[in-house]
């Protein structure tokens, strides 16, 4: 009987490329298991707190030169409250802001919210006046040279100026103030519809005469998504306009707001109160600022982010 012994072969050929070194036959030892090179584990990437402190650090040290300057100023003028002693009224007005003795004793929160009411109600009737007649304008050649003396010479007006007459016609404090808030706010709108109306290219307009589109397609499809960055543009700007004037304007009507409650806690000499509503009218109206910046930034339109 004749057995056939298989062995294992112990090295293996592997043909290698033709080089000046290294002939045909050369063998190549196969590596075992445990001669394999254990893999090694990526090192962990180190975080990076330069962005965090750039973000951080400047916002803080403007806040501590602000307080610096603050209490310098306050040092040589015993009029002005120290930072602490305003600090420690905040903690007052703050422990129940939304207290009511009254139609003319009211805490802060009520004062801003009348306010924020005032201009969300002039800024809505500004808003569906203007963005409509900036759309007209800037289509219109005709309408564009109809208006555009008015709004150049109504434009400049102060505000305040408006007031009296919103007083004469409407006969009252609050419906005058809310006229004054749509009179300031309506002109950012006009302008910036119309200017971005009027930078549509004209290819896109000559395309839509060729397919002989309706003008609501016009505007649905071309004018609207290629507005909208100026528009957006317009209404940031009118509503930092209305919360500047709400101000003012609440200071000469009287009412509950926070115009009116700077100027109550003037009448008191309370100049701690009064830099308390500086610092919740800047609040507010950044907040302001940053509600429209993130409602721009969901049409991803570069433009509306800056």
């Amino acid at each position: 009987m004749v057995a056939a012994i298989f062995h294992m072969p112990l090295e293996t050929p592997v043909p290698t490329p033709a080089s000046n070194s290294a002939s045909p036959n050369t063998v190549v030892k196969a590596s075992s298991p445990s001669q394999a090179e254990t893999p090694v584990a990526p090192n962990k990437p180190q975080r990076d707190f330069s962005a965090l402190w750039m973000t951080v650090l400047p916002p803080v040290l403007g806040l501590a030169f602000l307080v610096l300057v603050w209490y310098l100023i306050a040092s040589n003028n015993r009029d002005i409250p120290m930072p602490t002693e305003t600090w420690a009224q905040a903690l007052k007005v703050f422990a129940d802001p939304f207290y009511s003795n009254g139609p003319n004793d009211q805490g802060v929160g009520w004062n801003v919210l009348a306010s924020l009411e005032r201009v969300a109600i002039g800024f809505g009737l500004a808003a569906l006046v203007g963005i409509p007649a900036g759309f007209a304008i800037g289509r219109f050649e005709f309408l564009s040279r109809m208006f555009n003396p008015l709004i150049s010479l109504l434009r400049p007006v102060s505000p305040l100026a408006w007031l009296p007459i919103g007083l004469l016609v409407f006969k009252g404090a609050n419906p005058a103030a809310i006229w004054t808030i749509f009179i300031c706010s309506i002109w950012p709108m006009v302008i910036n519809t119309a200017v971005g109306v009027q930078r549509v290219p004209q290819d896109y307009m000559n395309v839509a005469r060729v397919l002989n589109l309706s003008e609501w397609k016009i505007f649905t499809k071309i004018l609207f998504p290629a507005v909208l960055p100026y528009l957006l543009t317009g209404v940031r700007l009118a509503v930092g306009t209305a919360w500047l004037v709400i101000v003012a304007a609440e200071m000469l009507t009287g009412g509950v707001g926070i115009g009116f409650w700077v100027w109550d806690e003037w009448n008191n000499l309370n100049v701690s109160s009064i830099i308390i509503a500086i610092f919740v009218i800047g609040i507010v109206g950044l907040l302001l600022e940053f509600a429209l910046i993130k409602l721009a930034s969901l049409f991803t339109f570069d433009e509306v982010k800056a």
